[in-house]
């Protein structure tokens, strides 16, 4: 059976090689490219969306209680004393 250092040596030498080709350099430049791209989408993380939508959640349910108030403060009073 071959010694486990043959094989780490190997491995050392391809990952070196693959590092040095130019499929490095292709990957390296896609990579720039779809950063730049995605980066004029503005687009926002997860964490800010979850943020945001929490906002909004708060946001809905005081207008829902503000339209309550107000039509309650629009109904007509009853001179009887009822409502």
């Amino acid at each position: 059976m071959p010694d486990s250092k043959i094989f780490e040596e190997l491995g050392a030498r391809l990952s070196a090689l693959l590092a040095a080709s130019p499929a490095a350099d292709i990957e390296k430049n896609v990579r720039a490219l779809l950063s730049g791209f995605f980066a004029r989408l503005d687009l926002v993380g997860r964490e800010e969306f979850d943020i945001q939508a929490q906002v909004l959640q708060r946001t809905r349910e005081k207008l829902e209680a503000l339209e309550e108030r107000v039509a309650r403060l629009e109904k007509p009073v009853d001179p009887d004393g009822g409502e």
